[in-house]
């Protein structure tokens, strides 16, 4: 067998009630929401088990999707399996900092607070991103150079699959573009600001300074980092690439490939939904990937 990976899903896939068989059934994981609303000062149950708007807020949604994931995470461990690797898309990679050993669950939840307060903060009127499909990434990168304006790519999500992100105008003049270069489709994604583009490099030194209070330890398990795709080797770049991350590209397709590359073919996928585990199946069809979301799915790692 080759080595497994952790991966933990990003803002967007959150829902209502994700977590809550967990927080019921297993007491480490009761435990990581009662951290998780200590260190933030939120009702963090409340936010993710009771019906309410906020969830989908990015200042909220943050901490509820990480205090979900890291409740999981702890299950996972309690069966005894360790990653050779970890790495999370956009938001997702605080859960893999937790499984990494790099910080500890409380400051984890602390700065993921202040993550989605200060991009909630950041965002300017009129951003917009767009998830373009059926387009090489080489076309999308040059026209989104070609336009006037603020845009970017934001997510390397999968072959066929990149979200760009930026100014209203410029994002639309992109997608005209894009549609007329071959795309399949354009759809406009349902999020409040052009996350990962250079608007929101102010919200990333604001983040800076609550990262100088954080320590950072030693790296157990080896991660990779969206900002290079590539593993983080000294625990002093850390901080800069969580700083830079808020505003950089996301390359997860090719932190993937990079995974796979080294010899990984089982991919666990922690946290609400199966958005990393469909990215898989059209990035590589061959490996393992199990999907733990609920207490049911820790049978699943009886396999491994």
């Amino acid at each position: 067998m080759g080595k497994i990976a952790f991966m933990f899903p990003g803002q967007g896939a959150q829902y209502v009630g994700m977590g809550k068989d967990f927080y019921e059934q297993i007491p480490v994981c009761k435990e990581m929401f009662e951290l998780a609303g200590k260190a933030s000062g939120l009702d963090v149950e409340a936010l993710c088990f009771e019906e309410n708007e906020q969830i989908n807020i990015t200042e909220y949604t943050q901490i509820a999707m990480l205090a979900a994931e890291v409740a999981m995470l702890k299950a996972v461990e309690e069966k005894g399996i360790k990653p050779d690797v970890t790495a999370g898309l956009s938001l997702g990679e605080y859960g893999a900092l937790a499984a990494s050993g790099v910080m500890t669950p409380e400051d984890v939840f602390k700065i993921v607070r202040k993550r989605g307060i200060y991009m909630q903060e950041a965002v300017p009127e009129g951003g917009a991103m767009v998830a373009v499909l059926g387009l090489d990434t080489e076309v999308i990168e040059k026209i989104c150079e070609e336009v006037d304006g603020t845009v970017s790519i934001a997510n390397y999500n999968c072959p066929g699959q990149i979200v760009i992100t930026g100014e209203e105008g410029a994002v639309q003049a992109a997608v005209a573009k894009l549609s007329e270069a071959g795309a399949k489709r354009c759809v406009t994604l349902k999020v409040s600001g052009p996350f990962h583009s250079q608007m929101l490099t102010g919200a990333g030194e604001k983040l800076a300074k609550e990262l100088d209070e954080v320590e950072i330890h030693d790296i157990q398990i080896p991660y990779i980092a969206n900002v290079t795709a590539d593993y983080v080797s000294n625990k002093e770049d850390v901080k800069p690439l969580l700083q830079k991350q808020v505003s950089s590209s996301v390359r997860w397709q090719q932190t993937i490939e990079r995974m796979i590359a080294d010899g990984v073919d089982t991919f666990i996928e922690i946290g609400p939904g199966k958005t990393l585990s469909g990215f898989m199946r059209k990035i590589n069809r061959d490996m393992t990937v199990i999907n733990i979301e609920k207490v049911e799915d820790l049978d699943k790692l009886a396999a491994i």
